[in-house]
């Protein structure tokens, strides 16, 4: 089976789509190895995790377009469009993937600034006189 599965993640601001196909374990991000694009670990592995929890991680090869957002946003992300990734190449593996919380969409976004405020929820000093 050489099918070339693609899905979409998002977190924040930052968008990702992931290529899935069978291969050795190769995990590309923005054309750079997962160890050069995330150099934190705790990254690397929350990036990859749902290859970890369903025991693919040497069967599959992952390759990720990534935009927008800083490191966080990107690395739930890429999570994210992985684990949706997964669930269409094995549909065996969706609960695994739900009890670790891998397939839920993280609505939480920056709440913008409102006018005569200093920023979303601090106000100005307050003077009486």
């Amino acid at each position: 089976m050489t099918e070339i599965i693609n899905t979409t993640g998002r977190r924040k601001t930052a968008v990702a789509r992931a290529y899935l196909k069978q291969g050795s374990g190769n995990v590309m991000i923005n054309n750079k190895p997962l160890d050069d694009y995330f150099k934190d670990r705790d990254y690397q592995a929350k990036a990859i995790n749902a290859l970890t929890v369903t025991d693919n991680l040497d069967k599959l090869d992952v390759k990720v377009r990534v935009y927008g957002g800083g490191l966080s946003g990107q690395v739930g992300a890429v999570s994210l469009a992985i684990a949706r990734a997964v669930v269409a190449y094995d549909e065996n593996t969706r609960s695994a993937l739900r009890g670790a919380e891998l397939l839920t969409r993280d609505p939480r976004m920056v709440e913008r600034k409102k006018y005569g405020q200093k920023k979303a929820r601090k106000r100005f000093q307050f003077s009486k006189r």
